[in-house]
């Protein structure tokens, strides 16, 4: 995923779409043969894509819709945000402008058995409709996200990863030797409360892409482990995951 890093300074969540600009077809062949070379975080969930036109959708902007499916089984959610976070950077680096939609669904069953999950809506872009900026991005501290000393790049780049409604879910302590990662289960967002585990788990896999292209490309070495335990401690976080350095 390292040819990916250079799109986090790049990649914006783009809802406005210029009409007199659409996906040429060599382009859309291009987004297809990626879906070939993704790195599954768990890779014995069967997965799908299925790229439709907004109008098979409920979506109210783009001119396609990325439709991702996948097998109901623990940590499903988890690996779908991580799946889907690559195709996310790699839009932007084609110059196709891509949004997380959480509240739409497609009007008919692409998923061949499987279950829908989320969608990405997209279109053509203009170069300058992506970020050139990112430090300009709201986002939450270092101090609030994270604890222990480590990186500083990699603790300022790695608060930039996309999140519902911005609701930034993740908290990490970080040493010399391990990385242990954190869903926060009391995040504020105008999310549905009953609705947010869901959306903050997508988040929590879209963060450790984030992570992993970072640590990857800053010649960290790592051991990653999936903590399934799904209990909070008395902060309210929830142990996703520990990676050893």
């Amino acid at each position: 995923m390292n040819e990916l890093y250079n799109m986090i300074y790049k990649r914006k969540s783009i809802r406005k779409f210029d009409s007199s600009l659409s996906v040429s077809d060599e382009e859309l062949e291009l987004i297809k043969s990626q879906f070939e070379k993704v790195i599954p975080l768990i890779p014995e969930i069967k997965i799908k894509f299925e790229i439709v036109k907004k109008s098979e959708t409920t979506a109210k902007y783009g001119e396609y819709a990325l439709l991702f499916y996948s097998e109901n089984k623990d940590d499903y959610l988890l690996n779908a945000g991580y799946v889907l976070e690559q195709m996310d950077l790699f839009m932007a680096s084609i110059n196709i402008g891509a949004c997380w939609y959480g509240m739409a669904k497609p009007k008919s069953d692409f998923g061949s058995g499987l279950d829908y999950v989320i969608m990405l809506v997209f279109g053509k872009s203009k170069e300058t409709d992506f970020r050139t900026d990112f430090s300009n991005c709201k986002r939450k501290s270092e101090a609030e996200l994270f604890s222990g000393d480590f990186d500083k790049e990699i603790l300022n780049l790695v608060r930039y990863a996309p999140s519902a409604c911005n609701s930034q879910p993740w908290r990490a302590s970080f040493d010399d030797k391990k990385i242990k990662i954190y869903r926060n289960t009391k995040v504020k967002s105008f999310i549905p409360f009953v609705k947010l585990p869901y959306y903050n788990s997508l988040d929590m896999g879209i963060f450790l892409c984030y992570l992993e292209i970072i640590l990857n490309k800053h010649e960290y070495k790592f051991e990653r482990t999936i903590i399934n335990k799904n209990e909070k401690d008395s902060l309210g976080w929830i142990e996703i995951a520990e990676y050893k350095l």
